[in-house]
């Protein structure tokens, strides 16, 4: 099943973390926080302005993002998680060279 969403929506499937052990401990699913790092899954057309006119998003499928705790809303699709959210509800795009703790060049 294929999903586009409308306007300046953004379809994101979290990216999961590994397994997580606390001191030797094992942390049920229940208990762990839901990922705030995802990949851009699908993209709408973009943000209408009052005189009618079509902004792009600046994000595009493949983009691997940051959204807060709360962002978007949870939908079920085929049997697998994804989130709906506002592309003003993300918060940046990770680059390629972000992921060693260096910040993104300007």
């Amino acid at each position: 099943m294929d999903i586009r969403p409308l306007h300046d929506r953004v379809v994101v499937k979290r990216i999961e973390e590994g397994e997580t052990m606390q001191g030797g401990l094992y942390i049920p699913d229940s208990a762990k926080e839901k990922p705030q790092q995802g990949e851009v899954f699908a993209v709408g057309n973009g943000k209408r302005t009052e005189e009618g006119k079509t902004l792009p998003l600046d994000v595009k499928v493949g983009d691997r993002i940051l959204f807060g705790k709360y962002s978007g809303n949870d939908i079920k699709l085929d049997g697998n998680e994804y989130l709906i959210m506002r592309e003003d509800e993300i918060l940046g795009v990770i680059s390629s060279g972000a992921s060693n703790g260096t910040s993104a060049k300007k």
